[in-house]
């Protein structure tokens, strides 16, 4: 987050820089043009895109503690019981039964790739190895935090939200997956909310 502030402060002081000087030479303006458009874009995906995403972050990090854990499974295929777009899945044991594993579906494309390059079955052992112990926040059952161990292995990179988008799961959340109403309202806060299909065909109003 304090990157993407600083950066976003250095690229408007740049433009403003660059607009005082196209007021004095010609040549200023051939930089203007190009750097407005790329930082139009730029400004746009910081503040619909990562500024949003940091925040929800950050709101399930207020929720749920980090746990680190060995040997999670993972995939990059494509899990039939899975709803909706899917960036790859990680198995996490369900709270209130150890024995079941639950999915979680990264479900934005942002920054993505440093993890596919390492979940890919046919990664190097040194880049496999970087996933091998994981930093997770968050309840399977609906919501969560995907991190790698630092290169000092003592804190928390490359941050990755994952979602609970089983289709059973809005009926099997307090029913075969055991969460207690406490449960539910901790999610809650951290922004879980179930996963509506835009598929599905909407109920028409009586």
């Amino acid at each position: 987050m304090i990157k993407n502030v600083a950066g976003l402060i250095g690229w408007v002081g740049v433009w403003i820089a660059l607009l005082v000087l196209s007021t004095d030479t010609s040549w200023g303006v051939w930089i203007l043009i190009p750097y407005s458009v790329y930082g139009s874009w730029r400004l746009f995906v910081q503040v619909f895109g990562y500024f949003p995403i940091a925040l929800r972050k950050l709101r399930i990090l207020r929720t749920y503690p980090w746990q680190v854990l060995q040997g999670v499974p993972h995939s990059l295929g494509d899990c039939p019981d899975i709803l909706g777009d899917q960036h790859g899945w990680f198995e996490f044991p369900n709270p209130a039964n150890p024995q079941q594993q639950l999915p979680l579906v990264i479900s934005n494309h942002l920054r993505v790739n440093w993890w596919h390059r390492r979940m890919a079955p046919r990664a190097k052992p040194q880049l496999k190895a970087r996933i091998e112990t994981i930093w997770f926040a968050g309840d399977p059952r609906m919501i969560g935090i995907l991190a790698a161990p630092s290169s000092s292995g003592r804190t928390p990179g490359h941050f990755k939200i994952l979602r609970q988008r089983l289709a059973r799961a809005e009926r099997a959340l307090t029913t075969q997956w055991g969460a207690t109403a406490e449960d539910v309202e901790r999610g809650r806060r951290a922004g879980f909310a179930p996963y509506v299909d835009p598929r599905e065909p909407k109920a028409r109003p009586l």
